[in-house]
């Protein structure tokens, strides 16, 4: 049976698709996308920074846009407002692209993880880089509200309870993919330090900082989870709400801290891995 598509057609989408794959691996994208991975690096190392300051009785909202009010409320807020939002936007366009472009011509197993595990990443980077935007044009707003505000709406709603309860299932679910990469060492594969120094260095940090993210999302997928079953928008407070919530718990503090800890050796991982990385 003949195609329906016509040869020439297809030989003309191919050949688009080659140039835009092209245009994908230019060197100025590369670059912002290294760039982009330094921005998140930092944003980490404050999150964690603000973490330990809670865990030892301090204020602060341990959360991506605590973070980036940081930045915003510094002396140069308003150029690190724009240089964040180039780097996160650069990244989440170099990510789109590895789950798309730069994948046709790997296997077709391959080209199914990277679509789901880049996709994802490209719509999270773009996030943050609006995040960036927001604060650049002066508009804040609190992410533990903003995250009630997103489960009221859907626990009101007919199927909202089901799409929340995979809503937290996935970010939970996240949260173990992070931690099983620490453990089968899969971060190495983002890497070109071989077995240097500076390669077991990463490696270090990869582990610690890798199982402490997946143990953050985890919470917060737990956190969504809980509220969906007990029907109480207030419960899900994202993780800024997740890791406050480890004070009331015996222990607590100290799993706090190990996650703060963690945090800031993601941080550093990830601000190392802009430079040494393979792109």
């Amino acid at each position: 049976m003949e195609s329906a598509i016509p040869e020439g057609a297809r030989g003309a989408a191919a050949q688009a698709a080659a140039a835009a794959e092209e245009l994908s691996n230019t060197r100025a994208l590369d670059v912002l996308a290294r760039f982009g991975f330094a921005v998140t690096g930092l944003l980490h190392i404050l999150i964690g920074g603000i973490a330990l300051a809670i865990a030892f009785g301090g204020n602060g909202e341990a959360d991506p846009a605590g973070a980036v009010e940081l930045l915003a409320d510094s002396a140069a807020g308003p150029v690190l407002m724009w240089a964040g939002f180039a780097g996160c936007a650069g990244l989440s366009l170099w990510q789109a692209s590895e789950a798309t472009l730069r994948g046709r011509r790997r296997r077709r197993r391959v080209r199914a993880e990277k679509a789901v595990s880049s996709g994802g990443l490209s719509i999270a980077y773009g996030t943050l880089a609006l995040s960036f935007a927001g604060f650049a044009l002066g508009r804040r707003s609190d992410p533990g509200e903003a995250t009630r505000d997103f489960t009221a709406p859907l626990l009101a709603a007919p199927f909202g309870l089901p799409v929340l309860l995979g809503v937290g299932g996935t970010v939970a679910g996240i949260g173990v993919y992070f931690v099983v990469k620490a453990l089968r060492r899969g971060f190495k594969e983002e890497l070109s330090s071989g077995d240097s120094k500076r390669g077991k260095l990463l490696t270090v940090l990869g582990v610690a900082g890798h199982i402490a993210k997946g143990v953050a999302l985890g919470l917060v997928g737990l956190l969504i989870i809980i509220a969906s079953v007990k029907h109480d928008p207030a419960e899900s407070t994202g993780l800024d709400g997740s890791l406050k919530a480890l004070q009331d718990h015996p222990f607590g503090v100290y799993v706090l801290t190990a996650i703060g800890a963690g945090l800031i050796a993601y941080g550093i991982f990830a601000m190392i891995r802009a430079k040494y990385g393979r792109m």
